[in-house]
């Protein structure tokens, strides 16, 4: 069981590519590349999130306050990219 757990979590973090610092200075300045770069964190985290659902135990203890940050972090995203949609509409 704990070899397939930690197989998981690799599958998870090799999809997942950390947002750099020259990320961040461009997306300041560069609205579409801001949208991309949300998106696409949006969509690893809902992947990380769908992973962990599907994981054959429950999450337990610090396992299930994670997942509901992640989740918070989830609406959180997804509140920004709405307005960044709303701004560009707006331009």
């Amino acid at each position: 069981m704990k070899v397939a757990k930690d197989r998981r979590k690799r599958v998870a973090m090799s999809t997942f590519s950390p947002v750099t610092d020259a990320d961040l200075a461009r997306a300041r300045l560069d609205p579409a590349f801001r949208q991309k770069l949300l998106a696409q964190s949006l969509e690893a985290l809902l992947t990380g999130i769908k992973q962990s659902r599907g994981a054959a135990l429950p999450p337990a203890g610090g396992a299930a306050k994670r997942l509901r940050e992640g989740v918070e972090l989830a609406v959180r995203l997804a509140e920004l990219l709405q307005n960044t949609d709303a701004r560009a509409q707006d331009s």
